[in-house]
C-alpha cells in the first residue's frame, strides 16, 4: 500500500511520507530528498563497500551519498547498475548525490568533473550535485594539495549549467560558513538547495541552521555519530586528531536510549533527524546499516530533545578543520571555520 502523510517538523521544512516510512524533505525546485540517506566516506574498499551498499539498499536505502573525493564512485556505480539493470529498483527510486572534488574546484573544470562522475556512476544523472569544500587545490606531482584562490561565483554559475544540462537535478554547498553562503546567494540565478555540514551532537550548528532554515536550503548532517573511522584516516596522514569525546558514549544519550529501548546510534539519528535535519549514517556492518535506519518508528519528547541540545560545545565539540588537506589551510582566506584557527588539537 501506498501511503502519503504531510506534516511539519521542527525545522518547519515540508516533508512527506512515501511507502516505507522514509521521509522526504523538499529542497527548492520542487527535489525531494528522503530524509536518511547511506553515507560513503572513507570506504575504499571494493569489497566491503559493495557488501556494504548492497544491504543498505535491501534494507531500503534510496539516498546514496558519495564524492569525487572519496574515490568511490565507480564502485557505487557498479552496485547501482546492477540494482537497476536487473530491474529491482528504477533510476526515479534513487536520490544520488556527489560531490565537487577541490582539485577541480575552477570554473574551466566543473563541467568535464561532472561529466567524468555520471561516467564512474554509470547514471546519465546525479540528483544533487555540491561544491564539497569552499577551497580550491592544486594536485602535486606527489599526490598533496596547494590550496589556490577561489572563484566561489564562477564555479557557482558552472554548476548552474549542470541543471541547465540535465546532468544533475539540483545543486548545492557543503562546509560553507554563512558570508560564503551569502555570496553564492547574491549572485545565483539557482540558488543553493542543500547544505551538507559536520552536525552532531557536541557540534549543533544552530546559527547556520537557522540561515538555511530562512533561505528554505535542506540541511545534510555528516558524522553524526562522531566519526569513528576519521580518527584513525588523520593518523594515516600524520597529523593529530582533534580528540572530542566519543559521542556514542555519552551518559545522557545512553540514558535516553535506554528510556527508548533504542541504541545510542538511533536516539542520535532521530535527535537529529527531529532538528529538521537529514542524516547519512555511514557503517559496513549489517546489523548497523539496518539499525540506524530504523529511527522513523519512535520519537524523542520534549525533555529528550532538551537534554540532547544541552549537550553542544560549540566549536569546540567540532570534529573536522580539514587540516589534513594542507598545513596552511588555516590561513586561506576562504577557509569557513575561522573559529578553529586558534584551537590546537588537544
Amino acid at each position: 500500500m501506498n501511503i502519503r502523510l504531510s506534516y511539519f517538523v521542527p525545522c518547519f521544512l515540508y516533508v512527506t511520507i512515501v511507502q516505507s516510512s522514509v521521509p522526504y524533505m523538499t529542497m527548492n525546485g520542487g527535489v525531494k530528498m528522503p530524509a536518511i540517506g547511506y553515507g560513503t566516506f572513507l570506504m575504499m574498499n571494493e569489497t566491503v563497500l559493495k557488501i556494504a551498499l548492497n544491504e543498505a539498499l535491501k534494507v531500503g536505502y534510496r539516498h546514496i551519498d558519495t564524492a569525487q573525493f572519496y574515490m568511490n564512485e565507480q564502485v557505487v556505480g557498479k552496485v547501482l547498475h546492477e540494482w537497476l539493470s536487473s530491474g529491482k529498483l528504477k533510476r526515479e527510486d534513487l536520490f544520488v548525490t556527489t560531490k565537487l572534488h577541490i582539485i577541480n574546484e575552477f570554473p574551466n573544470k566543473v563541467d568535464s568533473a561532472l561529466k567524468e562522475s555520471l561516467e564512474k556512476l554509470q547514471l546519465d544523472y546525479v540528483d544533487l550535485f555540491l561544491i564539497h569544500f569552499p577551497i580550491a587545490v592544486d594536485l602535486t606531482k606527489e599526490g598533496g594539495f596547494v590550496p589556490r584562490p577561489t572563484d566561489l561565483v564562477g564555479v557557482w554559475k558552472k554548476m548552474e549549467e549542470q541543471v541547465d544540462l540535465g546532468r544533475t537535478r539540483t545543486i548545492g554547498v557543503s562546509n560553507f560558513n554563512i558570508t560564503q553562503m551569502e555570496k553564492i546567494m547574491s549572485h545565483a540565478r539557482i540558488k543553493p538547495a542543500n547544505h551538507q555540514l559536520e552536525l552532531q551532537p557536541y557540534y549543533q550548528q544552530r546559527e547556520l541552521r537557522r540561515y538555511c532554515r530562512k533561505h528554505n536550503i535542506v540541511v545534510v548532517a555528516y558524522s553524526s555519530l562522531g566519526a569513528p573511522g576519521f580518527y584513525e584516516f588523520v593518523k594515516a596522514v600524520g597529523l593529530d586528531p582533534i580528540e572530542v569525546p566519543p559521542v556514542l558514549d555519552n551518559p545522557e544519550i545512553k540514558r535516553i536510549a535506554a528510556k527508548h529501548k533504542r541504541s545510542a546510534a538511533q536516539v542520535i539519528l532521530r535527535f537529529v533527524y527531529q532538528l529538521g535535519v537529514v542524516v547519512i549514517p555511514k557503517s559496513d556492518r549489517k546489523n548497523r546499516i539496518k539499525e540506524n535506519f530504523q529511527i522513523f518508528d519512535f520519537s524523542l519528547d520534549r525533555n529528550d530533545m532538551k537534554q540532547m541540545r544541552k549537550l553542544d560545545l560549540g566549536e569546540k565539540g567540532k570534529i573536522f578543520d580539514f587540516k589534513f588537506l594542507h598545513p596552511e589551510i588555516f590561513d586561506h582566506p576562504e577557509y569557513p571555520f575561522a573559529g578553529l584557527k586558534y584551537r590546537k588539537a588537544t
